[in-house]
């Protein structure tokens, strides 16, 4: 094999993940990764077909790895932190976790609209009703007519404050 191949493997699994075969995404990054190990972009996008097919321990491992690689990876931390949010199946979610994952990619973008709502939503999960409504109000400048912000917000405001 070429020195490239891997790259043709990780483009196949790209597009089997635009076309919604996540198994056979899988397969082929996981031929990208045998050639090339040392590279965050197919981590990602594996635990990005790991995410969908809800194999959640899988993608938070391929997450932390493409992370470990390279630091600066906004969505890699906003996708970990969702994860954490959002699973049913575990019992005491590791909220402090998900939180510090939301700060890591607001730190990258202090514009990423979708970790300030997630972080709205961690804090209110944690009871930082204040700290809660301060997210809202920043995705709410930068979205004045963001309709679920607005409901948390006011949810938030009539119920716990």
């Amino acid at each position: 094999m070429s020195g490239e191949t891997y790259k043709k493997h990780l483009d196949q699994g790209i597009y089997d993940i635009q076309d919604g075969k996540f198994e056979s995404a899988i397969e082929n990054i996981n031929k990208s990764i045998a050639e090339k190990d040392d590279w965050e972009i197919p981590y990602f996008y594996r635990a990005v077909a790991h995410q969908t097919l809800e194999n959640f321990n899988e993608a938070m491992l391929d997450y932390t790895k493409a992370l470990r690689l390279n630091s600066k990876m906004t969505d890699a931390y906003y996708n970990r932190a969702r994860i954490t949010l959002s699973r049913k199946d575990i019992e005491n979610p590791d909220i402090e976790g998900a939180v510090e994952d939301l700060k890591h990619a607001l730190e990258l973008d202090e514009k990423f609209i979708d970790a300030l709502y997630a972080m709205a939503a961690a804090q209110k999960k944690l009871q930082n009703y204040s700290a809660a409504i301060d997210y809202l109000d920043k995705l709410l400048e930068l979205e004045p007519d963001a309709i679920n912000a607005k409901a948390l917000k006011k949810l938030i405001l009539q119920k716990y404050m």
